[in-house]
């Protein structure tokens, strides 16, 4: 199963376009705190083969300094790596991990499980594809394990992997598995679940059981293992192949004589000769060529970092989307969405913050709290503001008309980060989840008479925009 290809030694470019072409599978662990979120990552390493020789000497050094797992070697200092991390036995910052197996290519991101590092969490789960959630088969399903699980739905997350570890101190009890098994399922029937693939498995992650090989200690257990699953999720329909959306991020224009649009397609399939129209200026042209890094192609896919060139000389900036003709996005400047608050210092209603969607970034301000959601009940509540962690959704307001797309159409392009202007932190992270076709407008703003008659020219030549209604 694991990546042990002779091709390196015998055709390194043949091996180079297998790797090359392997599908990509993002995912987190997540969970309460020592639930084994970091030890599970360093068991699948371990038992996958893929660790370097020096890198398993530095870590059987650190294991007698610093290790927790007695006479076992404690495989979370793979993933461990601060010093305040391995003094107190728990992971603060996310922790990146790359490995690639025969099937594909994997990079893990190891979240923290403390309350207050759920914004570490959130934005580790922000560009994955797969969660794995865990927890300790000896407390079963804890608030925090809530609140993750939560999150990981509102960010989209289609497929979850509940792994219910430290089975080894139960002794593999199948009952009690069984009984978490039922009382988590329950709680994600509350959460809305945009996609129902849910699977469940018990493991050690101390000993390896249904890690990356079967447990001998659960032989009531027919499943997969964890590696077993992560190989047979299936991604393919999770892209949005239908809706072309191009954020430009540079304008390549090496001489006089080439001009292209670079940026990576964030949803929907190109090809050379396709109508496309540039947003927000509404200008259209053909696409004349596909360029990648070494060669010139007919299409381009979701993920692919490419350049455009068009036909037409037009008037293109950073910032700008090329979409194509049949499926042109809404365009507006106000828009509902919901939020997680990542700063110490809470949101505060009409301070403008700046608002960044993939190359685009604009102006805002939050115009009303719709409500606040309680992770400890999924229930509603009225609120004013909202402080470190909170979740909930908002209206928001732009001084920019942007085109919106919703997070669950469209992933790359609805979703959003709050700014601080002074500080220039990241303080909040959106989602879109509706917006208004009109264009919100200040009444008392005065509106001449030629830019009436200009917006309704645009109306009737184009319909397919979001006009402002007068």
């Amino acid at each position: 199963m694991f990546h042990q290809s002779d091709l390196i030694t015998t055709d390194i470019e043949e091996y180079l376009h297998q790797y090359e072409n392997k599908d990509l599978l993002r995912f987190l662990t997540c969970g309460n705190v020592d639930d084994g979120k970091s030890t599970l990552i360093g068991r699948l390493l371990y038992d996958s083969k893929l660790i370097f020789d020096d890198h398993l000497s530095a870590l059987k050094k650190d294991n007698e300094r610093v290790g927790n797992a007695g006479e076992n070697l404690d495989l979370a200092l793979l993933v461990d790596g601060l010093q305040s991390e391995r003094e107190q036995g728990i992971t603060i910052d996310v922790a990146y991990r790359y490995f690639n197996t025969d099937k594909r290519k994997y990079i893990i991101a190891d979240c923290p499980g403390h309350e207050q590092y759920t914004r570490n969490m959130a934005t580790g789960a922000s560009n994955c594809d797969l969660a794995v959630i865990m927890i300790d088969a000896r407390y079963g399903v804890q608030q925090q394990t809530r609140r993750h699980a939560f999150i990981c739905n509102f960010l989209g997350i289609k497929h979850i992997i509940v792994a219910i570890n430290k089975m080894d101190l139960i002794g593999f009890d199948k009952e009690k598995y069984q009984r978490i098994k039922d009382d988590y399922y329950s709680f994600s029937q509350k959460l809305n679940l945009q996609s129902p693939d849910i699977r469940f498995v018990p493991v050690s992650a101390l000993l390896g059981d249904n890690v990356v090989d079967g447990s001998k200690n659960m032989d009531w257990y027919s499943g997969l293992t964890l590696m077993e699953l992560l190989e047979d999720t299936q991604l393919d329909k999770d892209k949005n192949i239908d809706d072309f959306r191009f954020p430009v991020q540079f304008v390549n224009r090496p001489d006089g004589d080439f001009r292209g649009y670079c940026g990576t397609v964030a949803s929907g399939v190109v090809s050379k000769g396709d109508e496309i129209i540039v947003l927000p200026s509404g200008k259209r042209s053909h696409v004349k060529d596909i360029i990648t890094y070494d060669k010139s192609c007919e299409d381009a896919y979701p993920n692919e970092a490419v350049t455009i060139t068009l036909e037409d000389e037009i008037d293109i900036s950073r910032s700008d989307m090329l979409v194509k003709s049949n499926s042109v996005p809404a365009q507006g400047n106000y828009f509902s969405a919901n939020i997680i608050w990542l700063s110490e210092s809470p949101l505060q209603q009409q301070r403008e913050y700046l608002i960044k969607f993939s190359a685009k970034i604009t102006s805002g301000v939050v115009d009303n709290i719709h409500y606040e959601i309680d992770l400890n009940t999924l229930l509603q509540k009225e609120s004013s503001l909202f402080n470190l962690n909170s979740v909930g959704k908002v209206s928001i307001s732009l001084t920019e008309i942007v085109p919106l797309d919703k997070y669950t159409d469209n992933p790359k392009v609805g979703a959003f980060v709050i700014v601080d202007r002074l500080t220039n932190n990241t303080v909040g992270a959106g989602i879109i989840s509706d917006f208004n076709a009109e264009l919100k407008t200040d009444k008392n703003t005065p509106y001449s008479a030629f830019e009436k008659d200009l917006n309704a020219l645009i109306c009737k030549h184009y319909p397919e925009w979001r006009c402002r209604q007068i």
